[in-house]
């Protein structure tokens, strides 16, 4: 019987407002020893830090989408309160920074958020989120009970809650909010403000319950938060972790699966083999709310980092990359961990385990019930033996360093050192920068590029004069990277080094830091630098002085605030001492020298790299810019780069400045080169304490070479490229790289689990016939177009570097080839039907794979 018109649409509006609903329904978020409680239902829960500023609004869809993808429940960010309160009462709320509609993408994606408010964040981020003018707010003291402080905190954080709540964002009101934290890991340095830090503390926790959010509040690394605010871990390792109470849960609110970044340092990587025996094992022991920081990193834009020196990149190493592409194997290797601790969700929630022990290093904890529910895992946390346990009258071999998980305690889903994703081979594609067909009176064959030079020393009128030095950070209050320090000498004609044959005088300099670059007479001399290890710094150089009057110019430059520590908001930066040596007399001091300042650049406070400030100065137009020239404006107008692939800005020719596109801000770059003396592994031992040091790359090359620029900050033409070059470098060489994938590789042993996760059913029993496969995948739009290498028997090495063992089955490329020639994607499973499974008897036999996709 046909249903009519208006029933129909009865029916779907009823549908759609039932929908609607539910999806709106206030729930009920409580908490006990063992978990989070949302309406009744005790929860496990895995969770991602994604930062909104740290991407940009046309990411950040697709950023929680592939978090999803990754069997992640929650998203987590924290609230960067120097990026929404610019001024005293003066807020932002837009691009990079709708808190509101991040939160409501998380929301849509049917994704629970955890809001960490804060204020303070650390994060890297400048001044650890912290608006720097609250530094100059008369008698204010940072994260101490000091009242100047506590009230402008106190009054943020309520604007944020009122946010919210206006919005109705918190899970009371039916929103994704289940958690907000207030400060951030202040118990590891409580004692170092004495007094005064306790009673703040225990206030930024009843002011934070005060505000009546209906949901829990956390405070991380606060061993003393009072109840009912749940403390939490922080740390790349926290089964150990108990919480400071019986009644609270045990809650992971960063495990680090990778490492930030300095210029000039080694880049730090953490294997996904490491991650997953962390986490494995936290749940093993009882955890139940578990958070990657980073799950995505992303890009430190405009002058946002800190440190000092953090990269503009903020990629960590973490499961999605920088760009937005998730990272293969890590992201595909943590996504079935996920699936695997979520079959086990019902038996560890809601039983006690029974623990065995194997021997010093191994032991399983199985969580069971009288209705059948079993599930276990199985540990082992020897940092060089792989060991073979009987349980349950059935042995399984762990790897070292490994947990093994049982969702029926039966069958292995999943072992933490087998990793059985795919490997994306990623690179980085350039594209020599194209002249955009809108200014066709320039040209379109060569780049046009149009230059603008900085005066060496005080433009227009000083700013001041001072005998003596100043702070450079209270003289600039972070307006600028920039500040000149100028003065002059007069030199002699009597002094021997202006005699032929003489010795050149020598300029010493001592700064707070971070960084300088010196000029004499206009001309670059020097530059100099502190680190991420230390940011103050000396250096010596000589120099050419003439009979008269001599200029000495030096630029102090910061490369980001400090974000964390002690009294972190009194570090300074500057220049504390000038001398040359050389002189008849001996040395001349010129640190008490009557000292001319000037804040910043004039193209800076002339806006040039800005829309509406390009014609604000006078630029000279040529095909052939200048090269290795400090103190240079380049501007360029040019075309996008082919495609939707992620974009980066190859700056490997230039020296050290800021960039910006259509006036938005990429800002610093620096390809500065770690140190040849760092030792880089050959290879990494996933197993045992991972520390940031332990597997890093990059040992001689530069720590950041491409920038990355969003697609959704081009035009299709018409696209205005505008570098500030500080010390001089190449612009002809700078060219847009797209991140693309152009491989994929796997490898799997006949030792490794086996079973689809998606349908793993807990009441089978998996018998020989079940096979374990290796699927590969490239990327939509590409096919697998060549087998570069296949071996079935004892293969080894890496990705992109694999080579055959003593034991080949010489079919391998061509079965391979059969399987997955011209496909998206294929499965090869190690069976007789492709294999000879009979190969080198005795042995554990290897399947290694690399493909071409294009």
């Amino acid at each position: 019987m046909a249903m009519s018109e208006s029933k129909q649409l009865s029916l779907f509006f009823f549908f759609f407002f039932s929908l609607f609903v539910a999806f709106s329904l206030a729930a009920n978020v409580t908490y006990d020893s063992r978990s989070l409680i949302i309406d009744g239902q005790r929860k496990l829960l895995l969770s991602a830090s994604i930062h909104y500023p740290r991407s940009v609004p046309a990411m950040w869809p697709g950023l929680v989408s592939t978090a999803k993808e990754g069997g992640v429940d929650v998203i987590e960010t924290y609230v960067f309160w120097n990026g929404h309160e610019l001024s005293p009462g003066n807020y932002y709320f837009e691009g990079r920074y709708d808190l509101v509609k991040f939160v409501k993408i998380v929301q849509q994606a049917g994704l629970y958020l955890i809001l960490r408010i804060g204020p303070f964040v650390a994060a890297e981020w400048n001044f650890g989120g912290v608006p720097v003018w609250l530094h100059y707010v008369p008698g204010t003291v940072f994260r101490t009970d000091n009242e100047p402080f506590k009230s402008h905190m106190q009054n943020f954080t309520t604007l944020i809650v009122n946010l919210m709540k206006r919005e109705k964002l918190f899970a009371s009101q039916g929103g994704p909010i289940i958690l907000a934290q207030i400060e951030n890991e202040y118990g590891d340095i409580e004692r170092v403000y004495g007094d005064g830090a306790k009673p703040y503390a225990m206030w930024a926790a009843k002011m934070a319950v005060s505000q009546d959010i209906g949901v829990p509040w956390i405070m991380c690394q606060q061993y003393d938060a009072p109840d009912p605010v749940i403390n939490t871990c922080n740390s790349f390792y926290c089964d150990q972790f108990t919480p400071n109470s019986a009644n609270k849960p045990k809650f992971w609110t960063e495990n680090w699966p990778g490492w930030f970044k300095t210029f000039g340092a080694r880049d730090p990587h953490r294997p996904p083999e490491d991650i997953a025996f962390s986490v494995a094992r936290f749940f093993q022991k009882g955890g139940s709310l578990q958070n990657y920081y980073m799950y995505h990193g992303g890009t430190n834009f405009d002058r946002t980092a800190g440190g000092p020196f953090i990269t503009t990149s903020y990629d960590y190493d973490a499961p999605i990359d920088e760009y937005g592409l998730a990272r293969l194997p890590k992201w595909g290797h943590l996504k079935e961990l996920h699936k695997a601790i979520k079959l086990c969700e019902h038996a560890l929630l809601y039983n006690e385990p029974t623990v065995l022990t194997f021997g010093p290093l191994q032991e399983a904890h199985i969580y069971t019930d009288s209705s059948g529910v079993c599930a276990a895992f199985i540990s082992n946390v020897d940092e060089e033996n792989d060991k073979m346990l009987t349980f349950q009258n059935v042995s399984y071999h762990l790897p070292a360093w490994s947990v093994s998980i049982l969702p029926d305690c039966k069958n292995v889903a999943f072992n933490t050192a087998k990793v059985r994703h795919r490997t994306n081979i990623v690179e980085m594609a350039p594209e020599k920068l194209k002249a955009s067909a809108i200014s066709p009176e320039k040209g379109l064959g060569n780049l046009q590029w149009d230059v603008f030079t900085e005066k060496a020393g005080i433009w227009g009128d000083a700013d001041f004069s001072k005998n003596g030095f100043v702070d450079h950070l209270n003289t600039t209050k972070d307006s600028t990277d920039y500040l000149w320090y100028t003065t002059s000498l007069h030199v002699d004609e009597s002094e021997k080094f202006l005699s032929k044959g003489g010795s050149h005088p020598i300029i010493r300099v001592e700064s707070k830091g971070h960084a300088l670059h010196a000029f004499v007479n206009k001309e670059l001399k020097a530059s100099a630098s502190g680190n991420g290890s230390d940011i103050t710094f000396k250096f010596e150089s000589q120099i050419t002085l003439k009979a008269g009057i001599n200029e000495i110019a030096l630029l102090s430059m910061t490369v980001g605030l400090q974000n964390g520590g002690p009294f972190y908001e009194w570090v300074g930066a500057g220049i504390t001492s000038v001398k040359i040596d050389g002189f008849n007399k001996g040395t001349i001091d010129l640190s008490s020298n009557t000292w001319i300042y000037k804040i910043g650049l004039e193209g800076e406070h002339l806006n040039i790299y800005k829309p509406d400030g390009l014609n604000n100065v006078k630029w000279v137009s040529t095909p052939n810019p200048p090269q290795n020239q400090p103190l240079t404006w380049y501007k360029a107008v040019v075309d996008a780069p082919y495609g939707d692939d992620p974009v980066g800005l190859d700056m490997i020719q230039m020296g050290k400045g800021q960039v910006w596109l259509n006036g938005e801000p990429v800002r610093r770059y620096w390809p500065r080169t770690s140190s040849i003396h760092d030792e880089c592994p050959p290879k990494c031992n996933y197993r045992g304490k991972f520390m940031p040091n332990k597997c890093s790359t990059g040992c001689g090359e530069p720590t950041q070479r491409w920038y990355h620029v969003p697609r959704s900050w081009f035009r299709p033409s018409g696209n205005v490229l505008v570098i500030f070059e500080e010390k001089g470098g190449d612009p002809t060489k700078i060219s847009f790289s797209r991140r693309v994938v152009t491989g994929v590789c796997g490898f799997i042993s006949d030792n490794y689990p086996f079973g689809d996760l998606d349908s793993w059913d807990k009441n089978s029993e998996f018998n020989g016939e079940a096979k374990v496969t290796l699927h590969l995948k490239c990327p939509e739009s590409k096919l697998i177009s060549s087998i570069r290498f296949a071996s079935f028997g004892t293969p080894n090495g890496t990705c992109g570097s694999y080579l055959k063992g003593n034991c080949h089955d010489p079919a391998s490329i061509s079965v391979v080839e059969k399987i997955c020639a011209n496909k998206i994607e294929c499965t090869i499973a190690l069976s007789k039907e492709n294999f000879n499974m009979d190969l080198c008897p005795g042995l554990s036999k290897t399947l290694a794979v690399e493909a071409a996709c294009s």
